[in-house]
């Protein structure tokens, strides 16, 4: 599939797709509203128990069940239809977090609805990243897939910089009641603005369907695909460019700096992506963004390398600016990955690599404070996460390109 040098799809062709405007707005709200709910939980939780280490556990268990639910529940988005699958999500999350909403809710039941809430996220995600190959033809769902990235970065940073403000203005269970509204009005928009599909036809030999089995088939599609096995080894070097986030607290302090710069830093990341998003989306031709995958997933670790030399703020800021615009080809790579596979496994493939992924940047987090700890120093420590990584991408960017040259 060679696009060769066409021109790439503009924002306002996939905007003109009304089934990709109730998506995407559907998404922007959940985002903004989990957001809330992550800094609403741990001033709860701190609030309720004094304790620090409680705190980040209940922040921890807003990613971790996706571990699990990405293998097992993603199949249900190649098994039912998947407007369904995204409105059922979105409705059993309403009730969870609402219930988390209640005054006096003891902490551990907020934790066993917390945990059940995330795990409706895994099926939801792979229903809506199986759809969207359907809303979009061709360089559009490229394009559409920058967008998304744009605005979950965007939406990042204005969590980073308000959450808090806006929670201290609510409260904790008024913010967490706007996050299961959030959710109400996602389930609202897919099922007024997302056309019915029924299910995919079963990807097993006798039409049956079983978690265990679907499993077997998703991980079978990835594994006899070199192509898909390489774009999931680039987007697993994450687990590399994370470790500077672990770290933006201990570096601030390292240098001098306190929790507002550590803010900027948190930012810059996200931000680099933004724009490097919108770049590869806005001016670069289908064709090429596929050839600089490789490219770009080495050039998105080699700024941490500049850590070593202890780079002030402003320089540390622009490193992190740099990788980040370099780690937009991880939604090239999505995307094409996505492409790739049958239609019938998209929702089971996608949350064994959502999975692996999340996994990646777990391991990423625990080793960056395994090295600040050898070491000493936090800048020391993102080097060497930046020059391991490094020599990974290296091969993996030889393997995708090798994988592409077969491409036919």
């Amino acid at each position: 599939m060679d696009h060769g040098q066409a021109a790439p799809a503009t924002f306002r062709e996939v905007f003109g797709v009304g089934e990709f405007r109730a998506l995407w707005s559907a998404e922007l709200l959940s985002i903004m509203g989990d957001q809330l709910a992550r800094v609403a939980l741990a001033v709860l939780v701190l609030d309720r128990t004094g304790s620090a280490g409680l705190t980040a556990l209940t922040y921890a268990l807003t990613y971790l069940p996706d571990l699990l639910g990405g293998p097992l529940l993603s199949g249900l988005a190649d098994r039912f239809p998947r407007r369904n699958v995204m409105i059922t999500s979105d409705l059993l999350r309403v009730v969870l977090v609402a219930g988390m909403a209640v005054p006096g809710m003891p902490i551990a039941v907020i934790a066993v609805l917390l945990v059940t809430a995330r795990l409706a996220n895994s099926p939801f995600s792979s229903a809506q990243a199986a759809t969207l190959p359907l809303v979009l033809d061709g360089d559009r769902y490229v394009v559409g897939q920058t967008i998304r990235q744009i605005t979950v970065q965007t939406a990042q940073l204005v969590g980073f910089a308000g959450g808090g403000g806006v929670v201290a203005w609510l409260g904790t269970s008024q913010a967490l009641a706007v996050d299961s509204a959030t959710f109400l009005v996602s389930a609202t928009l897919i099922g007024f603005g997302v056309r019915h599909r029924p299910a995919p036809p079963a990807n097993t030999a006798d039409g049956t369907f079983s978690m265990l089995r679907q499993l077997r088939a998703g991980a079978g599609i990835i594994l006899r695909d070199r192509r898909l096995r390489a774009l999931i080894g680039l987007a697993w070097l994450a687990g590399f460019g994370i470790v500077p986030e672990g770290l933006a607290v201990p570096f601030a302090a390292e240098i001098g700096e306190g929790t507002v710069e550590a803010g900027l830093l948190l930012a810059a990341h996200p931000a680099g992506i933004a724009i490097g998003a919108f770049l590869l989306g806005r001016w670069v031709a289908p064709a090429r963004r596929q050839r600089l995958i490789g490219p770009l997933a080495v050039l998105a670790l080699v700024p941490l390398l500049g850590f070593a030399f202890g780079p002030g703020l402003p320089a540390a800021i622009g490193l992190l600016l740099v990788s980040g615009a370099c780690t937009a080809y991880q939604v090239t790579a999505s995307a094409t990955f996505i492409s790739l596979v049958p239609d019938s496994g998209r929702g089971q493939a996608f949350g064994l690599a959502g999975s692996g992924l999340i996994a990646a940047q777990g391991l990423g987090l625990v080793a960056g404070s395994v090295l600040v700890t050898i070491f000493g120093s936090a800048a020391t420590a993102i080097a060497t996460a930046g020059a391991a990584g490094t020599l990974v991408a290296l091969p993996a960017a030889a393997a995708w390109s090798k994988a592409r040259s077969t491409w036919h």
